[in-house]
């Protein structure tokens, strides 16, 4: 097959590069060409908002990976799904929306990421976003993806709210607006009763553009490279080895596990294990692949004493009730996530900012589905925000074929253990409150018996499961930084041509979930690629507005 061109090669149709594929041939003339190994995004599974646990469990959409044994979680291999489709991981996530807080930006500009501020990231957050119900200071309304409200109708979301505000905590009208901590409605990625993923918001509306290519069932094994510039990239389509060029930039935006993975195969990372692999090295960078992160989480769980769960809705007859209005009008149960509140709480009061993140569920059952509801209840995913573990992606062998080791080593910080207890019993005082009495029934999980120090641990050590967010593993810093990877315009050290644009550049994890801060990721990186101005927000005048909204709630 003969060697084609295109003035970008993009690798991965994920969160960040479907922002960069619309963004780089928007001017008509660049060329672009995306990379994905998935296919198409069209199954109902993925489009309709309730199915969520379904795609993520699902080979054809899932990469499938796994941990290795985490030696502080007691041995246990912990699910990794990331997304093998069009749209990538946020075609198969929770939908859920929360931007991070703004001292996480203010940190990374610390952690060496010039000019990635809270002041410099809001307005890519803000371009980005189309809110359903409209701007303002910190909202977008103007933007490709499309955040919304769930309808709240259920009670027990507003009694979650309201017993927050019992045990002392602020309610707070927008998490992702002047200030995040507090407790309220959860934003979610779903428009129209559909999933808003970057596919659908980003990609479909530029795929009729002649200057844009997507090609799908293409393995990228490595980049190419002259010398030290990337000139193209090696994939497999249809049992075949295609080389594709790239005129200016080759555009890594393939996620925290196999962005890592592919700089390795092609000769960038730490020295020593590129050689024990036989891999000729063209740049060594000892941070590729390490300071991994992620969040942790366990389910809080009670039964519920009234017959108004989700439960109710397990059937296949409800099911097939719920399936047939959201095919016919995309409404009811199967047009929300069904995390529609959440709350973000300090683990204690000399922390900086929140620390501890909920979403609630009216429903005791696994995030991935994999464990059925077996009665009426209700639960919160509660965990960490800013664990001190560190973990790390490395090659399994030099065949591109062959799935990367990965060890979060989760749980390896003490200060990790006095946050998790923190989180089992500040969530059972919330639970305690007057406003869950009518529906309380007894305690699930962890369960009453579990109150002492070590029986929490040996509860979070048996229970707790990853929340899905895998990222900073080529982390954007300081050039004298051995352990950065990217600089402030997501260069590559060590050589041209060679960009990295998803979430293993965080510098450090964001206190939330991670598809909001991937996407305006992207958003300023295609600024920065396309030698555009950059976007600055002027905070003097939200600063004192800010104050007063704190003060309010």
């Amino acid at each position: 097959m003969s060697e084609r061109e295109f003035d970008y090669v993009i690798v991965g149709a994920g969160s960040a590069g479907c922002v960069l594929a619309n963004r780089l041939s928007e001017d008509g003339k660049s060329t672009v060409l995306v990379l994905e190994y998935g296919g198409s995004d069209r199954s109902v599974l993925i489009q309709m908002p309730s199915a969520l646990s379904i795609p993520m469990n699902m080979k054809k959409y899932n990469w499938g990976y796994t941990s290795e044994p985490e030696p502080y979680l007691g041995g246990r291999r912990m699910n990794l799904p990331r997304g093998k489709v069009l749209g990538g991981s946020s075609s198969i996530n929770g939908m859920v929306y929360v931007r991070g807080a703004p001292q996480d930006f203010d940190r990374w500009e610390r952690e060496g990421a010039a000019g990635w501020s809270y002041a410099d990231v809001l307005p890519y957050f803000k371009k980005a976003e189309n809110r359903a119900t409209g701007g303002d200071d910190y909202r977008g309304h103007e933007g490709a993806l499309h955040t919304s409200y769930g309808t709240m109708q259920n009670p027990l979301y507003q009694a979650f709210v309201d017993a927050a505000k019992e045990a002392g905590y602020p309610e707070n009208p927008d998490y992702n607006g002047a200030t995040q901590e507090g407790f309220g409605r959860m934003d979610m990625t779903v428009h129209r009763g559909r999933r808003w993923s970057t596919a659908n918001a980003y990609l479909k509306p530029a795929m009729d553009r002649p200057n844009l290519e997507v090609a799908t069932q293409a393995f990228v094994e490595r980049v190419v490279f002259e010398g030290r510039r990337a000139v193209g990239v090696a994939y497999r389509h249809g049992g075949q080895e295609v080389i594709v060029k790239a005129r200016r930039e080759v555009i890594l935006s393939a996620g925290s596990i196999n962005t890592p993975k592919l700089l390795k195969l092609s000769g960038i990372g730490p020295a020593g294990e590129l050689a024990s692999h036989g891999i000729e090295i063209v740049a060594d960078r000892p941070g590729v692949g390490e300071n991994l992160q992620d969040h942790l989480e366990f389910y809080f769980q009670a039964a519920c004493k009234e017959p108004i769960t989700l439960f109710s809705a397990q059937s296949l007859v409800q099911k097939g009730r719920i399936g047939a209005q959201w095919l016919l009008m995309k409404s009811g149960l199967g047009a929300t996530n069904h995390f529609e509140s959440c709350g973000f709480i300090k683990s204690r009061p000399d922390v900086e900012h929140a620390d501890i993140q909920y979403h609630f569920l009216p429903l005791a059952v696994t995030y991935d589905g994999k464990s059925l509801a077996s009665e009426h209840g209700f639960q919160a995913h509660v965990g960490p925000m800013r664990s001190k573990s560190r973990g790390h992606v490395r090659l399994a062998s030099p065949d591109p074929a062959e799935a990367p080791t990965v060890r979060f080593n989760y749980m390896s910080h003490e200060d990790d253990w006095r946050e998790m207890r923190a989180c089992v019993r500040l969530t059972r005082e919330i639970f305690a409150q007057p406003s869950f009495q009518r529906w309380r029934g007894r305690e699930i999980a962890p369960g009453e018996g579990v109150q002492s120090d070590e029986e929490i641990d040996a509860f979070v050590r048996e229970h707790a499961e990853s929340a899905y967010h895998p990222s900073c593993t080529a982390k954007m810093g300081a050039e004298d930084d051995p352990m950065s990877v990217v600089d402030a315009k997501a260069r590559v050290f060590g050589v041209e041509g060679l960009r990295v644009v998803d979430s293993s550049i965080m510098p450090s994890i964001t206190t939330g979930n991670l598809n909001a801060p991937t996407i305006m990721l992207a958003e300023k990186a295609a600024d920065i690629i396309r030698g555009r101005p950059a976007l600055r927000a002027d905070l003097s005048g939200q600063k004192r507005a800010r104050q007063l909204e704190v003060a309010a709630i």
